[in-house]
């Protein structure tokens, strides 16, 4: 479902790979934790995988389309097939509930009749039967997150890839977050969650992917939030051979500016009347 082939990505502005060598592979159907510290590569990897960022080297494949040769006309197709959720929820402000699941769906074009079908259904899943005409301003942190679940869910996409979703959230909430993800993993959504919460990982015991400094440290079926113990001596060590390889290796050539991509960008503003 998705694959990182010795996966490296670089930015122009820092001195080490914010990935580097990169071998991942998640089969469909999996619930995967990425843990790791802040700048560990786990927002990046998302960030890589629904190509908002592109790789410098080596190959990314989603659903087997090799990202980083994909032309960026094909790119609204691909997160067509990959639900995304963030931190910031990313709602849209002016818009009901309703209309901020129904975006999703308008964007690819489906019938008014799946519309209006669709959202209510969604929304029921999620918890918010009763608020589809609420704006998002009027909602809590844990009902404005349903919301962008129910977005990135209702096209019923195979992959669902979630960055911090419970990073605003208190741990009561938060739990209740998870076990919506878990119902829709259960119903055979591959899902991908990015998060610093060890009491979620503990809880789940899914299979556990541990970043640090852009590398996998860990990759462990069933795991617990256990951060590897890593003893000082040797990461003075490995980031002086690091420093060492850095003065050795030419400087990479910069990515061509792809300019900034958002799931919305193709989305319009005539949507108000579908769920009339």
């Amino acid at each position: 479902m998705i694959r990182f082939e010795n996966v490296t990505k670089r930015y122009p502005s820092q001195s080490h790979p914010a990935l580097e060598e990169i071998d991942l592979n998640i089969e469909r159907g999996e619930f995967v934790f990425l843990v790791g510290a802040s700048g560990s590569g786990k927002s990046t990897l998302v960030r890589l995988a629904i190509r908002e960022e592109v790789v410098t080297s080596g190959r990314l494949l989603v659903g087997g389309h090799e990202l980083r040769k994909m032309p960026q006309r094909k790119v609204p197709q691909l997160r067509r097939q990959v639900g995304t959720v963030f931190q910031d929820f990313r709602l849209l402000p002016n818009k009901t509930v309703k209309q901020n699941v129904a975006y999703a769906l308008q964007v690819i074009g489906r019938p008014r009749r799946a519309i209006r079908a669709l959202v209510p259904e969604t929304l029921e899943m999620v918890g918010l039967a009763d608020m589809g005409e609420r704006m998002p301003h009027e909602l809590s942190g844990g009902e404005q997150q349903r919301v962008a679940i129910a977005r990135a869910v209702v096209n019923k996409p195979p992959v669902l890839l979630a960055d911090e979703p419970t990073g605003n959230l208190d741990p009561a909430t938060s739990l209740e977050i998870v076990k919506l993800l878990r119902r829709i993993h259960d119903s055979g959504t591959t899902i991908v969650m990015a998060t610093h919460d060890n009491v979620i990982v503990d809880q789940m015991q899914q299979r556990v992917v541990e970043l640090e400094d852009g590398h996998i440290v860990r990759d462990e079926i069933g795991g617990s939030y256990v951060p590897k113990v890593v003893d000082a001596r040797d990461r003075e060590e490995r980031e002086a051979e690091r420093l060492e390889e850095d003065a050795d290796r030419p400087a990479p050539p910069e990515d061509p500016p792809l300019g900034e991509v958002h799931a919305l960008d193709d989305w319009d503003d005539d949507a108000e009347d579908l769920l009339r």
